[in-house]
């Protein structure tokens, strides 16, 4: 039997969905699970995006061009430009999805062997990002003590090698919630020039900040053209995960020109997705509104529920729709599968995500779990009481274990 390549067998499995078949198998046994594992959000779609697919009059569903329509590109130059990003439509590629375009960013600057450095914890599937296009990942910790701030830029600098070529930022962050002070970024983009790096910029979140300003564009700092690339998604801001269309936005035109091959290379964005797109972008501003204030009602529902829970230690995220917990555990990897394989409360359980799957520091994140509030605050509630009843008869918690010895 021929053997597979070495980049299928290196590829990581996901920490969001690895837990699947239990929870599957939780619901056969009739246990209703509450689905905290995934940044998959159930607000609805914008009207007018279901609209424009639904009434296309296309009698052929042909190949867009392979950076996108440019009717799009036009209206998200626009968008950019409302929220402080001047661009232009040309220094936009549409792809299918952010993670095609946080590739397409890693295949153009990058070669294989070169190091890009990670703030962890880190959205997951930047690791398999990163196996595809063959470099490596070399972590800087943040800490839950401080809110997983951006770490010092000592940290950074003691990080650089001959090898590092780039760093990779997610702001607001997944799976943190955090935002990032702009002080920390402006020091972030001194630093890059002075390396001469790539800054990578995963910006999909942007819209989702709590303290009443939007979360800094690393577009906006100035003397960052050469250096900035900007990963950009349309699937969480109309809650259109679905749709599978993201943007590379750069304004270094030698990138833009090496993204732009292996846009064709794959030919192009899909058609009907771009259609929706392009409708969500005349999305009013009360949209965003009511959106945020769900989503700040779900985070205080949970983080605040959590914070009363005798020996979880969770701080408040700035943005996004996640929260990291530290529970009195030892292994959230089993805490996590033993929620789905062996306990309810109330017929009740929970599907939350392990988070030492976003570290690439081995040993980091063992009692630390990731939290989506994506639900709406009564079920985050019953997620909470779960949590609860859970730690107080988990046989391998800290609190039990003391008791025993």
């Amino acid at each position: 039997m021929p053997e597979i390549s070495m980049k299928g067998i290196q590829m990581p499995d996901s920490p969001i969905r690895k837990l699947t078949p239990f929870a599957n198998a939780a619901k056969e046994r009739g246990t209703h699970v509450i689905h905290l594992n995934i940044g998959q959000p159930d607000i609805a779609t914008p009207v007018a995006s279901m609209d424009a697919v639904r009434n296309t009059d296309r009698q052929v569903l042909e190949y867009s061009p392979s950076e996108g329509f440019a009717s799009y590109r036009d209206g998200l130059a626009r968008y950019y430009r409302g929220v402080g990003v001047d661009v232009e439509a040309d220094q936009i590629l549409v792809t299918t999805g952010g993670s095609e375009a946080l590739v397409f960013a890693f295949m153009s600057c990058l070669n294989p062997g070169d190091e890009v450095i990670i703030p962890e914890p880190f959205y997951a599937n930047y690791n398999g990002f990163a196996a595809w296009a063959g470099i490596q990942i070399v972590p800087v910790t943040a800490h839950l003590s401080d809110g997983f701030a951006l770490p010092p830029m000592a940290q950074f600098e003691a990080a650089i090698t001959e090898r590092t070529k780039g760093i990779l930022i997610c702001n607001p962050g997944n799976p943190t919630g955090t935002k990032y002070e702009d002080s920390s970024l402006v020091a972030l983009a001194e630093l890059v020039k002075a390396h001469d790096l790539f800054l990578f910029s995963d910006e999909v979140y942007r819209e989702f900040s709590y303290d009443g300003s939007m979360a800094k564009s690393i577009l906006t700092v100035p003397g960052m053209d050469d250096h900035a690339l900007v990963i950009d998604s349309v699937s969480k801001r109309y809650s259109m995960c679905g749709a599978r269309i993201g943007a590379l936005v750069t304004r270094n035109e030698a990138v833009r020109k090496a993204a732009m091959k292996f846009a064709m290379a794959r030919l192009s964005p899909p058609t009907l997705a771009q259609i929706a797109a392009e409708a969500a972008l005349d999305t009013p501003s009360a949209y965003f509104e009511n959106v945020r204030k769900e989503y700040k009602s779900r985070r205080d529902a949970l983080v605040e529920g959590l914070q009363g829970i005798s020996g979880v230690e969770c701080p408040t995220p700035g943005g996004a729709f996640y929260a990291v917990a530290q529970l009195p555990i030892e292994d959230s990897d089993h805490f996590c599968q033993w929620m789905l394989e062996s306990f309810s409360h109330d017929g009740h359980t929970v599907m939350m995500a392990p988070n030492t799957g976003f570290y690439a520091t081995s040993g980091l994140g063992k009692k630390e779990v990731r939290m989506a509030y994506v639900l709406d605050v009564p079920e985050i509630e019953k997620a909470v009481a779960c949590v609860k009843a859970a730690l107080a008869v988990y046989p391998f918690s800290i609190a039990s274990k003391q008791v025993s010895e």
